[in-house]
């Protein structure tokens, strides 16, 4: 039966997926929610947009005959890839996520792990710091509750609207990043203070790196729990499994 897949996007791993599919000729589309005013250019076909919650992506998948569904979100996006897992489990579409290793505290880390924004921000309560908050733009003004801090803010697309923040220094700026250019940049800025999410993987991992470098603690805020589904970590395995998974769970 030929393949129909719909690729849930947004990382560099899912840019390399998709260009790998492209070039073994295997049909799909690839989906992005929209936050990036300019994404970097893919190997499929791109739909951008949400899908209406687990109702609308179980309608996409049948009207569009989607035989497979690969989740290449971030491991945060925890709501797309709750609705995918919800999904393909009631339109028994086979479901794979390509995802990251989570990071894991090496010798001369200093990090203080914190089970989410919420607590991140409760964290960040009391005197003034130089922190660089390495979260994109989504939570941004939930930091607003921190005015104190001088901010150090690495985002893909320009700020959309003035920042909540009496002083904050923002670089526009898309990675994957170099050990040596994320310390200077913590060097220039004067950072005490790295704010992160455990996102795993190699891509943006240069932040905390470059902080056991120069001693800085990191507050490293906890991936959300997922439900159970089959995971990968390499694209050659979602390929293995595009090779074996049937197109039906029943079977």
């Amino acid at each position: 039966m030929r393949k129909n897949l719909l690729v849930l996007g947004g990382t560099t791993e899912a840019r390399t997926l998709c260009a790998a599919l492209a070039d073994a000729g295997i049909a799909g589309t690839v989906s992005l929610a929209g936050r990036v005013a300019r994404p970097a250019p893919l190997g499929l076909p791109l739909r951008i947009g949400g899908f209406g919650g687990v109702a609308g992506l179980v309608r996409y998948l049948r009207a569009h005959g989607v035989t497979h569904v690969i989740d290449a979100t971030h491991p945060f996006a925890a709501q797309m890839s709750r609705n995918a897992v919800a999904a393909c489990a009631q339109t028994r579409t086979p479901l794979i996520a390509l995802t990251r290793a989570p990071w894991m505290a090496q010798g001369g880390d200093r990090w203080t792990e914190v089970a989410n924004i919420a607590a991140a921000v409760k964290a960040l309560a009391g005197a003034p710091r130089r922190v660089m908050l390495a979260l994109g733009r989504m939570h941004l003004d939930d930091f607003a509750a921190n005015p104190q801090h001088s901010y150090l803010l690495r985002l893909v697309d320009p700020p959309a609207a003035p920042l909540a923040f009496p002083e904050a220094e923002v670089i526009v700026d898309r990675g994957p990043f170099t050990r040596a250019g994320d310390r200077a940049l913590l060097e220039r800025h004067r950072t005490e203070l790295v704010v992160s999410k455990n996102a795993g993987g190699s891509g943006a991992r240069a932040k905390i790196d470059a902080a056991r470098d120069l001693g800085l603690p990191v507050l490293m805020i906890a991936r959300p729990v997922l439900p159970p589904r089959t995971e990968a970590y390499t694209v050659a395995d979602v390929l293995h499994w595009l090779d074996h998974a049937p197109t039906d769970l029943g079977v």
